[in-house]
């Protein structure tokens, strides 16, 4: 961070004495030869001007970083005009002061001096008001930005670290009962759920992870939910990746099966949950379908949270890039998802 703002930094030394010093070069590069001109064609003028563009470039930084922001923008717009009659006085005198070594023999006429003056006097405030208020412009949407993507940083990991604690609360009970039983799926429950811990905990901090971690993730969570549950369950998995290099936002798809495990109908008659998933085409399809009763709708629409935070996820991260379907019919809740993959 401190190294780009250094060279932003850097760059902006760099536009302003290029700037400065075409402006400085123009009388130069612009000469006439020929004296029919009036006596500003003098080199000891074309001198004494350039020497006065200095006052000039005092002048502008004068207005940009004091006279703008402490009067201007305060629309303090007579006192900021009563501020820009002192120094044009003061370059003035000093203009005048140059005449004896760049001029000497000819006498400085103080008002002549100042109709001469006062146009680049006045483009020398107009651009420098100009360039303050966009830079400033500039800096503030800058930071706006800058915050707003700050902002989803911390919007998006609060929403990712939302998977329910129940869950981890029963899989742990299931653990103390299986230690107890000595049973031989202790082992690779502690691997799996530790496999899905390493995955919540540091890899979803990424921008995006390979799709086929998502999955394995997914594998882990079904296989850690089929424990608590009736071995009456039907759990029907179906994924199709084939290719490895496919990248998605990480903990974007256990919510919904979580839902359908959470919400479903999973110990009542003929219980079942289908969870589908893959890839044609670049686009991912994903489809999550289980049975559910009444009661365990109204208490879905109490206090489910799955579905509302994936919603809010795939409007930042997807934007104009899914199509989200959501129907419950005939027992059914189905949950269809259609994403754009990068």
């Amino acid at each position: 961070m401190k190294t780009s703002k250094w060279k932003s930094s850097n760059t902006v030394w760099a536009i302003h004495i290029i700037a400065w010093a075409i402006i400085l070069l123009l009388p130069f590069i612009f000469t006439h030869d020929d004296d029919g001109d009036s006596g500003r064609q003098d080199p000891s003028f074309k001198t004494l001007d350039t020497v006065t563009n200095f006052l000039w470039m005092g002048m502008f930084y004068l207005n940009a970083l004091l006279l703008v922001p402490r009067f201007f923008y305060r629309k303090k717009y007579l006192l900021y005009a009563g501020c820009l009659i002192v120094p044009f006085v003061v370059i003035m005198l000093l203009h005048g002061a140059l005449f004896i070594p760049f001029a000497p023999g000819r006498h400085f006429k103080f008002f002549r001096s100042s109709q001469h003056n006062i146009i680049p006097f006045i483009f020398t405030v107009v651009v420098s008001t100009a360039y303050k208020i966009i830079y400033d412009k500039f800096k503030a949407d800058a930071a706006t930005n800058a915050l707003q993507k700050e902002n989803l940083k911390t919007e998006l990991s609060f929403l990712r670290s939302q998977v329910s604690p129940h869950f981890l609360f029963n899989v742990l009970n299931n653990i103390v009962a299986m230690v107890r039983l000595k049973s031989n799926e202790l082992e690779p429950t502690v691997i799996k759920l530790s496999s899905l811990l390493q995955y919540m905990l540091y890899e979803s901090g990424d921008e995006k992870v390979l799709l086929k971690n998502e999955v394995d993730s997914l594998r882990d969570y079904i296989d850690l939910q089929r424990l608590r549950l009736s071995k009456q369950l039907q759990i029907n998995i179906q994924f199709e990746v084939t290719e490895d290099w496919h990248a998605i936002e990480p903990m974007l798809l256990i919510p919904f099966v979580e839902n359908a495990f959470k919400h479903g109908n999973t110990f009542g008659e003929a219980p079942e949950i289908l969870v589908k998933l893959e890839v044609e085409d670049n686009t991912l399809h994903f489809q999550v379908k289980n049975k559910f009763v009444e009661a365990d709708k109204a208490k879905d629409k109490t206090s489910g949270i799955g579905l509302a935070n994936v919603r809010r996820r795939l409007q930042l991260l997807y934007p104009g890039k899914h199509e989200l379907y959501i129907d419950d019919r005939n027992g059914y809740y189905n949950v269809h998802l259609k994403l754009l993959l990068q």
